[in-house]
């Protein structure tokens, strides 16, 4: 296609800005793409490139600025950047949310007061800063302070800093680490939410407000919240979905976000729904960019930048129909559909080096697998997730059934083999369950046994002190019970899966102590039990 028509400038040059830049060129423009690091993913992908940090406000809007009428529009998708967007356009008079929105949206202490003075229902909440910690302590109001209590940076994204606090033990060290990953070294502390939390894409304009993607997320591991994965659409049922779509509506319009897109992270409580944010961009995580188009069919980030450009979104207008039951004097509220399922799933990894990468199957091959993006490689450093970018992979998958597209991503992820270097003493402090005294049950183990099962487990151990590998598959499979061997770890693989899958990477004549075996099983999935195997053969050859 011809691209003389202009740049439009994205901010952002990682995995999800690809969507948007492949956009820019299937509209006709040039991708003038600027990011911190100069060996960001999509670097390539660009028609132009400069190396400009994207906290940098005035050098953005200097650039943008430069580029006079051959700049026609100011993007970004999956950043925490929606305000310097909003500051260059501004800046270059062109579309899009205002710059003042854009920093409500922005700052979780702005988006709070905005939705207070609203009246949106979110949780109650307090701003703790780095130079505030010491007097709060002083002032004895931990000491009135009831748990559990959420802490967040007021200015990060990926759930860096993230964290829920459970007692008094915790408050200080939760803390210090929100405001440590803050760009303002400001945290916000406010009331934890409980209930199920879904992803809501939408585009706002000309008075009308369009849902574009409605997520079910999968959250564990607390004290800290990572999602290993998405479904779309949500399976939440149509009244709940109706009242969640009216609140995210309410909290766009107290932010003042008109033009553009916007992203809620919402959770339906037992006091009906609250939010938990919203931001002035199109989500990350894989939503806007692949599992909504698969599920839908819309190119979401061509229609979002659209608005961008001073123009409608006609594709979008073609498909939108009217939600049912809501009624709303400032917004006339749409949605486009989800036709398919989209699943998005990740892995995850125990504390060390990766020495290879193997899969059992070919994942990229699998029955309705649609993408795999591997995070991490050989020779990288990988810990147990606490935040969402501490994950190593991700496979996302597509059906007309529900089941299916679950199974597939989950299937895709439970084939994937993270092997790691031997002798390493990260994997042995988490191997051997040490936890830190502000993170009681954190990390977790691969597999969670009852009382009952690690009873069975123990006297297993006795009637077979010693085990070969070559026969590990078949005792376990005679002597240990179902319930046991179905359990699923935390990459979807069962207990009987993980001795098979044990059986093709280890050397059949090996002997184990069994005890030893369980314990690395149990604690570290197929990775604790290819870690004690090359810890022998690191031993022998020393």
């Amino acid at each position: 296609m011809n691209q003389d028509n202009g740049y439009i400038l994205v901010l952002g040059a990682g995995l999800m800005q690809l969507p948007a830049i492949e956009a820019v060129k299937e509209l006709g423009y040039k991708a003038l793409v600027i990011d911190a690091d100069p060996s960001a993913v999509c670097v390539h992908a660009a028609d132009r490139f400069e190396n400009i940090d994207l906290k940098d406000r005035e050098k953005i809007a200097e650039l943008a600025l430069s580029l006079g009428s051959s700049l026609k529009a100011v993007f970004t998708a999956g950043t925490d950047f929606s305000a310097s967007v909003a500051y260059a356009a501004e800046k270059c008079s062109l579309p899009g949310h205002s710059y003042e929105a854009c920093l409500n949206a922005s700052n979780k202490v702005r988006m709070r007061k905005c939705f207070e003075t609203a009246g949106v229902p979110s949780p109650s909440f307090m701003q703790i800063t780095r130079g505030s910690i010491a007097q709060f302590l002083s002032e004895g109001k931990l000491e009135e302070m009831t748990f559990p209590k959420v802490i967040k940076p007021s200015d990060n994204m990926g759930a860096r800093g993230c964290r829920l606090i459970r007692s008094k033990k915790e408050f200080l060290p939760a803390v210090e680490d929100a405001v440590r990953n803050s760009r303002t070294a400001s945290s916000i502390l406010e009331d934890y939410m409980e209930g199920p939390e879904f992803s809501i894409d939408a585009l706002v304009y000309d008075g009308t407000f369009t849902i574009t993607g409605f997520a079910d997320r999968h959250i564990f591991f607390s004290p800290y919240f990572i999602e290993l994965g998405h479904t779309m659409p949500s399976a939440v049922a149509e009244e709940k979905k109706t009242e969640l779509i009216k609140t995210f509506a309410r909290a766009v319009k107290a932010l003042g976000l008109t033009r553009g897109a916007a992203k809620a992270d919402i959770k339906f409580t037992s006091s009906g729904p609250m939010i938990g944010e919203v931001a002035a961009r199109l989500s990350g995580g894989y939503m806007s960019g692949w599992t909504y188009p698969y599920s839908s069919g819309l190119n979401l980030t061509k229609e979002a930048l659209k608005l961008s450009l001073g123009l409608n979104p006609d594709e979008l207008e073609k498909r939108r129909v009217p939600v049912n039951g809501i009624t709303d004097g400032d917004f006339k509220i749409y949605e486009v559909p989800s036709e398919k399922v989209s699943a998005e799933r990740a892995w995850i990894s125990i504390p060390g080096t990766i020495s290879t990468v193997n899969q059992v199957n070919k994942i990229e091959s699998l029955p309705f697998v649609k993408n795999v993006f591997f995070r991490n490689h050989e020779g990288d450093h990988v810990d147990f997730p606490r935040n969402n970018v501490s994950k190593c992979g991700n496979a996302i998958s597509v059906s007309a059934d529900y089941s299916l597209a679950v199974k597939a991503a989950e299937y895709a992820v439970s084939n994937m083999v993270l092997r790691l270097l031997p002798d390493c003493q990260e994997t042995e402090i988490f191997l051997n369950g040490y936890e830190r005294p502000d993170e009681e049950g954190f990390p977790y183990s691969a597999f969670s046994l009852s009382d009952t099962q690690k009873l069975t487990l123990e006297h297993f151990s006795e009637s077979n002190p010693k085990l070969r590998s070559s026969s590990l598959g078949s005792v376990f499979e005679s002597e240990v019970s179902s319930d046991i061997l179905n359990l699923k770890d935390f990459n979807h693989r069962t207990v009987s899966e993980t001795l098979r899958i044990f059986g093709l990477f280890s050397d059949p004549e090996m002997e184990f102590d069994t005890a030893d075996f369980c314990k690395a099983l149990i604690r570290g999935g197929i990775q604790g039990i290819l870690y004690l195997a090359d810890c022998k053969v690191s031993n022998r050859l020393k």
